[in-house]
């Protein structure tokens, strides 16, 4: 086929962007899919609230600090191979976590997932852009980033689904077959590409960014349970700044650097970036909190909470297709507004519900949420990919995905510590106000108001406090909404903020080309190594 790479075929293009897709699905899928058997975890495992918020956050914070390490292994040592090992991680730790018997060994093993989503994840952008002439790479990130969105809206329903009619451990057990499948794509149809600049692996650079990363996320992520002047939260925090900031400093002096400080000279992709930080950090800690809302408060089983999301799932899937075809026309700047926007109008809609909302006034917002994520998504990776050498995707990848990855640990942190200050200030105030036992018994039931374990509260108090578990029941729900509403609050008003980034760090920058870089012919392609 004219403009693609010489050892592309048309037919074998698309089975690596299925290939890729398959495989980002499965890493996306897991992101959602584990947030609605909390509940059935919870009640199996009996971890504590901050055990409970590790089962999500371990996974994340593995992700985050090596994914940047992941897209370099890559660059230097095959992207295809280094993908394949991800695979074969992912796969395999899944299967453990499925078969945990414990809250500690499901966190464990939570984690080693991640090492394998963190090879999977920038690796599979940086195969497309060594796939793909560049005239038809932006569909293909469009289509990528899509599956993407799909894989979190998605995940709702099939943990739903596979809780209600199998168990919590289906929702591990899933990515076998999809992995096995995915494996057999990826031997057939990805030919092996690396980066020829890259002679060899930055180790210090890599310790540095990987140890700073670590330490940023398990500070913010702990959050959660302790507050954020404490030495549990700084400690932690300043270490892993300091060490992010001694990467900078190690970096400029690099003849081969782990990444390329020069990346950030770009407008385009600096403004990318931030953008995907901030949807990491609006839509992830806001999501926690609607998935515990429509089960621990609405009383939806997961089956039926998984069902209430396909509004947002079925935006997803018309309109990621869609943004594909809009990026190559009006630009990438003018989809993350609008879909930024979008995204933003949503999370105000949903600030409204209250103990008893009718699920009429959650699924527009949903829908509208949907839109939102499918129209950024792609935009945000392609204005990234667009503004880098293609020969250096695959550390350029991992930049973009570790942004929001910790955006999202970020986002988790601060809007769970925002639902969990509000909430408890609000749960003091209503059980003070009735006082006598009913306040003396406040502060053991607030971790149960914290994690809105509204039933359990109940019987919890129905053993205790004859006759009061209906009130405290009702405060309890009420206490927790107000908490939901700040925390979803503050995830429009950082969605909101990222409308003006794109508008301020866009303005002037001309329409990134996905060519840009080494050679932005159309028939230029990335250097293929076939092994």
């Amino acid at each position: 086929m004219a403009g693609a790479p010489p050892q592309y075929s048309n037919r074998r293009m698309w089975l690596t962007l299925f290939a890729m897709c398959f495989a980002l699905f499965m890493i996306m899928l897991d992101n959602t899919v584990v947030n609605v058997a909390l509940p059935t975890i919870q009640r199996d495992l009996d971890p504590s609230q901050s055990g409970l918020q590790w089962i999500i956050n371990a996974y994340i914070l593995v992700f985050a600090a090596l994914i940047l390490l992941g897209g370099k292994l890559g660059d230097r040592f095959g992207r295809k191979r280094m993908f394949i090992v991800g695979l074969v991680l992912f796969t395999v730790f899944s299967v453990a976590c499925a078969l945990s018997q414990t809250a500690e060994q499901l966190i464990l093993f939570r984690a080693l997932q991640g090492t394998g989503a963190a090879l999977m994840n920038p690796l599979s952008l940086s195969i497309l852009v060594a796939t793909f002439p560049r005239a038809k790479l932006p569909q293909a990130i469009g289509i990528w980033a899509g599956v993407s969105g799909l894989g979190l809206a998605l995940g709702p329903l099939v943990g739903g689904f596979l809780t209600e009619h199998v168990g919590w451990s289906a929702v591990f057990w899933i990515n076998v077959p999809i992995g096995i499948i995915a494996l057999g794509f990826v031997l057939f149809a990805v030919l092996e590409s690396r980066d020829p600049t890259v002679r060899s692996l930055d180790l210090i650079g890599a310790t540095l960014i990987t140890v700073g990363l670590f330490g940023v996320t398990y500070a913010l992520i702990g959050t959660s349970g302790q507050p954020w002047l404490s030495a549990g939260t700084l400690v932690p925090l300043l270490g892993g700044l300091l060490l992010i900031a001694a990467f900078v400093v190690w970096e400029s002096k690099q003849e081969q650097p782990m990444v390329p400080l020069g990346f950030f000279k770009s407008r385009g992709f600096t403004t990318s970036i931030i953008v995907a930080t901030l949807v990491g950090l609006g839509m992830y800690g806001s999501l926690f909190v609607v998935t515990l809302y429509m089960q621990n408060i609405r009383g939806y089983d997961a089956i039926e909470a998984g069902i209430r999301t396909l509004p947002l799932t079925m935006a997803v899937m018309f309109v990621a297709p869609i943004a594909g075809k809009l990026n190559a026309r009006l630009g990438p700047a003018i989809l993350m507004g609008v879909g930024l926007a979008f995204s933003c109008i949503a999370m105000i809609g949903l600030s409204f519900l209250e103990v008893d909302s009718s699920y009429n006034l959650i699924w527009p917002f949903y829908a509208m949420l949907g839109t939102g994520i499918a129209l950024t998504l792609p935009a945000a990776s392609s204005a990234a990919m667009g503004a880098i050498d293609p020969r250096k995707a695959g550390i350029g990848s991992g930049v973009l995905n570790a942004s929001r990855q910790v955006g999202g640990a970020l986002g988790i942190a601060i809007l769970g510590s925002v639902a969990t200050v509000i909430t408890d200030r609000a749960w003091s105030d209503k059980t003070a106000a009735l006082g006598g036992q009913v306040a003396e018994n406040a502060d053991r039931l607030r971790p149960l108001v914290e994690g809105a374990q509204i039933e359990l509260l109940g019987e919890v108090v129905g053993q205790r406090v004859a006759g009061a578990a209906d009130v405290l029941m009702a405060l309890a729900a009420e206490s927790w909404m107000q908490g939901f509403v700040a925390s979803v609050i503050a995830g429009a008003v950082i969605l909101g903020f990222g409308v003006i980034v794109v508008i301020v760090g866009f303005r002037g920058v001309p329409r990134p080309s996905l060519g840009h870089g080494a050679d932005s012919s159309d028939t230029a392609p990335p250097v293929i190594a076939e092994l």
